[in-house]
């Protein structure tokens, strides 16, 4: 077998096995949750009688094996349940389970919203990263330097709610530039959506911007002492093509990684940012979901957030492997 080829299937099925154990963490600890959603529906006053008999009807009353592999099974098949809430809803308002709204058509339309959230984000974050980084390299120990790594390094040292709500006061309140609430909906335009995901995405890139950065900047001065970068030199080739010619190729390894990861962060770790600008995505659903104990629609929102950084950590690697010919060749 090809060496790349069995290293790609390795780091695949490294992959499920990842995902199938933290499927089994996400169950435990969403069922270890304090609460219960019968007893949020129904009230402290509610009977025992009724809330037995809302479990029963979500299968709650059934054991925790059992409810997991029913879980499992339907995740396999792309079934991920039906949420509690609409259920509930559904049948105080007598409508029979063909027409309720499955957890998979409520995410559909939220993880879409998510997604062109992180690409604009990362359409702003990857170039400009990049760019900084290869300009701090090549003006290392400057006074630009100092000045991109302590902005960078204050953006990512300050939590996202506060970056989000300073860019509110400068762009949407004392400067009314953008609006500072994404509240984007189905059939708007492109540029009408753009616009009110323009804040949260600069949110974002503030806070990944300078992992992304200082690895560039960390990488490229690394490659700057081999021996064919003071070729290069020698033979009068200007700096910037040095960096971007000579030593930026050889770097991508490791840059590709830290961007994988943070593109990662981009969808996992989104959800106190659409909180703040009320962004219809799935780290609005999942906190929504969490209030109300509705326990598929948060163990589908885990499940996501665990394949897709399990994914991008996948891409991430097999990247590494394609542009650097001492992985693609171990021996």
């Amino acid at each position: 077998m090809n060496p790349v080829a069995k290293i790609l299937l390795q780091r695949l099925a490294l992959g499920l096995l990842t995902l199938f154990i933290v499927s089994i963490v996400i169950f435990t600890a969403v069922n270890m949750l304090p609460g219960d959603f019968a007893q949020a529906i129904l009230g402290q006053g509610a009977t025992p009688e009724a809330v037995a008999s809302i479990r029963r009807d979500l299968g709650l009353d059934q054991p925790p094996v059992t409810r997991y592999i029913q879980w499992l099974v339907g995740a396999l098949q792309g079934d991920l349940g039906n949420s509690f809430a609409q259920a509930n809803f559904a049948s105080f308002v007598g409508e029979d389970s063909g027409t309720r709204t499955s957890v998979a058509q409520q995410i559909a339309p939220r993880f879409a919203n998510t997604m062109f959230l992180a690409g604009v984000t990362a359409c702003i974050a990857v170039p400009f990263a990049i760019t900084l980084g290869v300009l701090a390299a090549l003006f290392r120990n400057s006074a630009f330097d100092k000045a991109a790594n302590i902005l960078t390094l204050s953006s990512i040292s300050s939590p996202e709610f506060f970056l989000a709500y300073v860019l509110i006061l400068f762009l949407a309140v004392l400067n009314p530039i953008l609006p500072s609430l994404s509240n984007i909906y189905e059939g708007m335009s492109f540029g009408e959506r753009l616009l009110k995901t323009l804040l949260p995405a600069l949110t974002l890139t503030l806070v990944v911007t300078a992992h992304m950065m200082r690895m560039t900047r960390a990488a490229i001065i690394n490659l700057l002492a081999s021996p064919y970068i003071e070729m290069a030199r020698l033979k009068g080739v200007k700096p910037m093509r040095v960096i971007v010619r000579h030593a930026l190729p050889n770097a991508l390894a490791p840059i590709i990684n830290v961007v994988a990861l943070n593109l990662a962060y981009l969808i996992t770790g989104v959800v106190v940012v659409e909180v703040v600008f009320v962004y219809p995505g799935i780290g609005q659903l999942f906190v929504d979901s969490v209030k109300i104990r509705d326990i598929p629609v948060v163990q589908a929102c885990c499940l996501i957030f665990a394949a897709a950084y399990i994914f991008l950590n996948l891409v991430a690697d097999v990247l590494s492997i394609l542009s650097n010919p001492r992985l693609r060749h171990p021996k």
